[in-house]
């Protein structure tokens, strides 16, 4: 096809069009460019380009940057605030991404975190009509609907006693779908079979929990429970339970050991908990015996015990248990109480689910991503008494060294020391550096390195219950902590806790940089930024933080803390201590996003 010719006027009116394009497309690039550097505007559009940047974790380096500005305490206003629908976030449960995953043994819905530098760096705001929680133990019994206003769970299990909607507050009966009359009387009723009262039984495990009123109404028996169910989008049953003051904990049994070690729970419950335990040759059942202390106690309440058109995973059940030389101490209506042998397991050579006994070499107490055993954990790879009965009745055992303390050289003797020091420092943190411990403003605490739970044991006659946790590539001492009554999980703090946002009144750390690095090179593994975003997460707001760690390290957390709007205090250690360490105390501000305060 041949050229048109135009006519020359057009040609001309042709090329002046087009040179007028070029020209306002460079003189509105100029013009822009004074928009951006020298009026709100770029600020605007900056901020809201690093809130894209900070939620999308699209500019991995960009995020280092921030992270190094932050660290140096360069930047010169707060970490961003997250969106208002992160209020709930929970970055290793988080069900849109986790709803990509295999369904098999409920794999989807355990942890599963993000890279680090896919992590949101932002903080994560309260709902719009957030209050300072209801105060224990009132909150036992109610809690402001506006913290947590998700109206489903009371609206599904109301008739069962869990909860219901009154006024401005969620109200707890007590009441469970097993014991819809009350946890009192549920309790009293495995009273008949178990030694609830006198100090036997101290740690239990409440698989399933729900709200946890199982768990909050053993406290009044001395008895501390670590109930425990999976993220639930609809129900948020875990975050009902920590608003309440009842410890609790997210996580799923699927396919990996749950993060406690062995032989630590005097009890072990199940309330319609729906755990399959004769499953994958009985898999779960297995998982529940490496938990349970000898001579502990198996509660399992509702299917398949005695349950219509359940016969024969009711039969399976009894046949895993006896494989096991559990003794049946009662079936109650739906309910059943077995008692694990104190002496361990008693396999016989032959039984029908093909179960065999753990190689020697196989550390039962090894649980942080660890794939759940086919084998049975072997009393013999743990050394002492250990059955409930041999060890001292609580609160005795508080003090006593556990025979697990020989974890490490010298064990009893560092034992002792450390519990000296820690009712010293603890001491020396009510009175000197006014803190809310021990006041009914402190419920929820959590200690990020708590070695073998000495600061815990200093609080024993607080008002209070504390998370110990034990970080994963440190020396295994969880197991020492259970054996002196208390209770808390094996974490690694280069990834988040599996908890929901405003879950405790008060985080202590010692050596926070420790957890960050490898502990033999000393290097890095994450960063200081990441962490203290997820303590800030964890934290309510009036909250309190507080870390012991050398000068340098307390500076740079100083620094840290203004970015995270904590308002921080540096304090010079108990005049007893050796050593240089520094110790600051922050409060997180009670702040809200502002489209959320109108």
């Amino acid at each position: 096809m041949g050229h048109v010719n135009l006519p020359p006027s057009k040609r001309s009116f042709r090329q002046w069009r087009l040179l007028d394009l070029i020209s306002a497309a460079f003189f509105g690039i100029v013009i822009l460019f004074f928009l951006l550097v020298f009026t709100p505007l770029g600020d605007s559009l900056a901020a809201s380009g690093r809130q894209s940047l900070l939620m999308s974790g699209a500019d991995p380096m960009q995020r280092q940057r921030l992270v190094t500005v932050v660290e140096l305490g360069q930047h010169p206003q707060p970490i961003d605030a997250c969106p208002a629908d992160a209020v709930d976030h929970m970055p290793c449960e988080d069900p849109r991404r986790n709803s990509q995953l295999s369904r098999e043994m409920n794999f989807y819905r355990e942890r599963h975190c993000p890279l680090p530098e896919d992590t949101p760096l932002c903080l994560i705001p309260p709902p719009g009509g957030y209050k300072i929680p209801v105060q224990w133990p009132e909150s036992l019994h109610k809690i402001w609907h506006d913290n947590m206003p998700h109206n489903k769970i009371a609206e599904r299990k109301g008739h069962q006693g869990w909860m219901k909607l009154e006024g401005p507050y969620f109200i707890f009966p007590g009441g469970g779908t097993m014991f819809p009359d009350g946890a009192v009387q549920y309790i009293e009723k495995l009273g008949q079979y178990i030694p609830i009262s006198g100090g036997n039984l101290r740690t239990a495990l409440d698989m399933g929990c729900g709200v946890a009123s199982f768990g909050g109404y053993l406290l009044n028996e001395g008895i501390v429970t670590m109930s425990f169910a999976p993220r639930d989008s609809h129900k948020s049953q875990i975050q009902f339970a920590l608003e309440r003051g009842v410890p609790a904990f997210v996580a799923m049994l699927g396919t990996r050991r749950l993060p406690f070690p062995a032989f630590s729970f005097d009890l072990v419950h199940c309330s319609r908990c729906l755990i399959p335990f004769t499953a994958y040759n009985a898999t779960y059942f297995i998982e529940v015996d490496r938990l349970l202390r000898p001579g502990g106690y198996l509660v399992i309440s509702g299917p398949p015990v005695e349950w219509a058109n359940q016969d024969k995973e009711w039969a399976d059940l009894q046949a895993v248990a006896r494989a096991l030389c559990y003794e049946l101490i009662a079936v109650d209506g739906n309910t059943a109480v077995w008692k694990k042998p104190a002496s361990g397991p008693c396999l016989p050579n032959q039984n029908e689910f093909g179960l065999e006994l753990c190689k020697e070499t196989d550390d039962p107490s090894d649980a942080w991503y660890y794939k759940l055993k086919k084998c049975v954990s072997r009393m013999s790879s743990v050394k002492g008494e250990l059955a409930v009965g041999q060890i001292p009745k609580w609160p005795d055992r508080v003090k006593k060294a556990p025979s697990r303390a020989m974890v490490m050289k010298n064990g009893i003797d560092v034992f002792e020391a450390d519990t000296k020091r820690w009712e010293r420092r603890v001491s020396y943190y009510k009175n000197s550096l006014n803190l809310k411990l021990g006041s009914s403003a402190v419920r929820n605490v959590m200690d990020m390195n708590a070695f073998f739970g000495g600061f815990a044991a200093a609080l024993k006659s607080d008002p209070v219950w504390v998370m110990n946790v034990v970080p994963a590539r440190k020396p295994s001492t969880l197991s020492v902590i259970y054996d002196r009554g208390l209770i808390g999980a094996y974490h690694d703090w280069c990834e988040p806790f599996s908890t929901y946002p405003r879950s405790y009144d008060f985080i202590h750390v010692t050596g926070i940089e420790s957890l960050i690095k490898h502990p033999g090179s000393g290097k890095k593994r994450c960063n200081l930024v990441d962490l203290m975003v997820e303590m800030d997460r964890m934290l309510r707001p009036e909250g309190t933080v507080l870390v012991r760690d050398s000068p340098d390290v307390i500076d740079k957390v100083a620094r840290i803390a203004r970015a995270v709007r904590w308002t921080a205090t540096i304090h010079q250690k108990e005049p007893e201590s050796n050593g240089r360490e520094k110790i600051l105390v922050a409060t997180k501000n009670f702040w809200k996003l502002p489209s959320a305060s109108h």
